[in-house]
């Protein structure tokens, strides 16, 4: 059986790719559930928009429920190279996600 800490030992610089794959992975899943119930509010959110969001829902998460990841040590010290870049990053992919949103009438 493969365990979770071997799976999490491949990485690209600090960030492991299981976390980020299965964190898609299950928005991609959820995504018609999610659609589906925003549309309940007359928002059509689409499977794209959805996946644009994922890593921005995701730091919200991790600061609601204090927990430690790289990104979250990236974001939460404002160290001028990283801290900018990964801020454009995060902000770039909330601007993608949201200009896919249309109302419905």
């Amino acid at each position: 059986m493969v365990s979770l800490e071997y799976l999490r030992q491949f990485k690209i610089g600090p960030f492991a790719i299981f976390d980020t794959v299965i964190s898609y992975l299950g928005v991609l899943i959820l995504s018609p559930i999610l659609s589906w119930l925003f549309s309940k509010m007359h928002l059509k959110i689409t499977t794209v928009s959805w996946l644009w969001f994922t890593l921005p829902i995701s730091v919200l998460f991790h600061i609601v429920f204090h927990q430690s990841t790289p990104l979250m040590k990236i974001l939460t010290d404002p160290n001028p190279p990283q801290f900018y870049i990964a801020l454009a990053i995060l902000l770039v992919m909330v601007y993608l996600g949201i200009k896919k949103i249309k109302w419905l009438e």
